[in-house]
């Protein structure tokens, strides 16, 4: 018999706060820089999940520094301007912490801009583990990440649940032996995050309620 999910590791562009318009623009941005009129807002897409580092040796390996320099910059020039929220997350996650879960962010981003994301659309209150690229050596889909937020939270993988909007999401869930969701919404289409079979597909994220019952009393 399947034990109740008591935990849920959240990715944040994308699945918890409308960062996509903000990473294409940065990355064509910086691509414009590089590469002039050579890149429209499909190519950059499979930019979108991994870290900038992997990203940018894709296509300059010489150079990746300034590059993510580059975009970083940008990024933060723009980052409260092009930002917006996902229907149904405050009260999901509002309603997920009135009933004891547990949660944590896991990203491949850097930890001060994970937390600058979340105090914009008033969400850091809710989680005290954030696990970010600064804590550790390899990124989703690796396990560590994963592995480094539920040891913060006291929790297990078999009653744990990954949500993200990328193949990094689901497979570094199912690395970790957690269960995983995809979300509808991500920018990657619906039908290319079900081809990593995820356990559920959110349509909403109001889904999750449904799916982690409130405990009985």
């Amino acid at each position: 018999m399947n034990k109740p999910i008591d935990t849920v590791l959240f990715d944040l562009d994308g699945t918890l706060i409308d960062t996509n318009e903000l990473i294409i623009s940065s990355f064509l941005h910086v691509m414009d820089l590089y590469f002039p009129d050579q890149y429209k807002r499909e190519d950059v897409l499979p930019f979108m999940g991994p870290p900038l580092v992997e990203s940018f040796q894709k296509v300059n390996p010489e150079k990746v520094e300034e590059m993510v320099n580059d975009y970083r910059a940008f990024n933060l020039e723009q980052h409260d301007v092009l930002i917006t929220g996902f229907e149904g997350v405050e009260e999901t996650i509002q309603t997920l912490s009135d009933r004891g879960i547990k949660m944590a962010i896991v990203s491949t981003k850097r930890n001060d801009v994970v937390i600058k994301g979340l105090k914009l659309m008033k969400l850091d209150h809710f989680f005290d583990v954030v696990v970010g690229l600064d804590d550790v050596k390899n990124a989703k889909p690796d396990p560590e990440p994963l592995l480094l937020a539920l040891q913060k939270l006291g929790s297990s993988a078999e009653t744990s649940l990954m949500v993200g909007d990328n193949h990094h999401d689901i497979d570094g869930g199912k690395n970790a032996g957690t269960k995983t969701a995809g979300v509808a919404w991500s920018a990657k289409g619906r039908e290319y995050l079900l081809s990593y079979e995820p356990d559920w597909m959110l349509e909403s994220m109001t889904d999750l309620l449904s799916i982690i019952p409130e405990p009985k009393k």
